[in-house]
């Protein structure tokens, strides 16, 4: 049984890190996790460079720590299991620092009043990767480990061509899809992911920065909006497409079953979303427009 972590609690989560890194690896660097922790908590708070703290309401700093907690425990699980090929301290060092970064992309420069970070949604990964290979080039990491990191950060996107991306070897395309499986398991086993499902919707209508103008979508469009292509395969269980590749020869793709409870659970939280925001969320909506999302 694992012990509870409180992912709204980012020292509770690099404690089980910490833990985790050193339980793998006799040679473990104790500095590193708490080192990189402080880099990427600075960075989604206002304190690297000319970037603003996040604000994208999803997409915020415990959506990066629950992937990385689940990222770490399937690294951990792996590793007990004496998988191959084997993950290194170096190879887990660099896929740590690719879930610790792999949403950098939704930052917001000094500069940029327009909307939140979430109109990047569509663009977030590439300016993820972008941020991750700056940020590392300033710390001293050679050339091919910033290349090996933005890899695995480029497999989170929704829409990504796995077969397009240069893996330099067959063990960092496999912890690029791990880490692409963590990015969704991490928030789905929240216990708050469906009541927060309304804000992932509002948030993926956003358009990138440039893009027309238009009516942005309202976040009460609910779960059909998220897996638009869902088809009822059973009284139990609904179909969900879904683009993460496979993990350590587990099949994460083609489809996954969702209960048709846990559906039904939000369609329920959705209604009452739906009354309880009222006039609030259509003032909220009118200002998203007048931001230019």
């Amino acid at each position: 049984m694992f012990a509870q972590v409180d992912t709204r609690v980012p020292h509770e989560v690099e404690q089980e890190v910490q833990k985790t890194y050193r339980r793998m690896f006799a040679d473990a660097d104790r500095e590193f996790v708490p080192r990189v922790f402080e880099w990427v908590g600075a960075c989604f708070s206002g304190g690297y460079d000319d970037y603003q703290p996040i604000d994208a309401r999803y997409h915020d700093f415990e959506h990066t720590m629950q992937g990385t907690l689940c990222l770490t425990r399937l690294l951990h699980g792996r590793h007990r299991a004496g998988a191959q090929p084997a993950v290194d301290r170096h190879w887990f060092e660099l896929v740590l620092l690719a879930i610790l970064f792999h949403d950098t992309g939704y930052l917001k420069r000094r500069e940029d009043e327009e909307g939140t970070g979430a109109k990047y949604t569509v663009i977030h990964v590439a300016r993820s990767a972008d941020f991750a290979r700056e940020f590392l080039a300033r710390q001293g990491f050679s050339e091919t480990d910033q290349k090996s990191v933005a890899n695995m950060i480029s497999c989170t996107g929704v829409n990504a061509d796995l077969k397009a991306i240069p893996f330099r070897e067959e063990l960092e395309r496999m912890l690029g899809f791990a880490l692409a499986t963590a990015d969704i398991l991490g928030q789905m086993a929240a216990r708050d992911y469906v009541d927060k499902l309304p804000i992932l919707t509002w948030n993926s209508s956003k358009r990138p920065a440039g893009a027309a103008r238009g009516r942005p979508a309202s976040p009460a469009s609910g779960a059909r909006r998220i897996w638009p292509n869902a088809r009822r395969t059973s009284g139990r269980s609904t179909s969900c497409p879904k683009s993460t590749t496979t993990f350590s020869g587990f099949t994460a793709s083609s489809t996954i079953r969702i209960p048709t409870a846990q559906i039904s659970t939000f369609d329920a939280s959705r209604r009452t979303w739906n009354a309880s925001a009222g006039r609030p969320r259509r003032v909220e909506r009118r200002n998203a427009q007048r931001a230019n999302y």
